[in-house]
């Protein structure tokens, strides 16, 4: 599953002011709507709904490698905790590690991803 990404920062900033937060250990996670979703799904060629994914990671975390390994780890638990819960489509997904992820693993990370999206009401499921 490739991730559809979000790249222009003015998203990010409305993610950020606008969203709803859900912060746990390794990640804070800022959900919003996305009103150019049904655009986006006209242009798709298998006419699907998906959700736009950012990641951030901090210089504070530590240098290059340790920020890339940040950022594969997040894309894994986040595909991890996808294929689970199976969220709702549409929505503008903004990511970003804190300092916990440095010794993390991605299963940590989808653990707090999973419990993200429920306490976001992203899922449909209530487990």
């Amino acid at each position: 599953m490739k991730l559809r990404a979000i790249r222009e920062n003015h998203l990010f900033s409305k993610a950020y002011a606008k969203g709803k937060k859900y912060v746990g250990r390794n990640v804070a996670v800022y959900v919003l709507p996305d009103y150019a979703a049904s655009r986006l799904q006209k242009a798709d060629p298998m006419k699907r709904r998906l959700n736009r994914v950012g990641i951030t990671v901090s210089k504070k975390l530590g240098c290059a490698p340790v920020r890339s390994r940040a950022r594969r780890i997040i894309r894994e638990g986040y595909r991890a905790a996808v294929q689970k819960t199976q969220p709702r489509q549409g929505w503008l997904i903004v990511i970003a590690a804190r300092q916990g992820i440095v010794s993390a693993k991605s299963q940590d990370i989808a653990h707090d991803l999973i419990s993200a999206f429920r306490r976001l009401s992203l899922c449909t499921d209530k487990k």
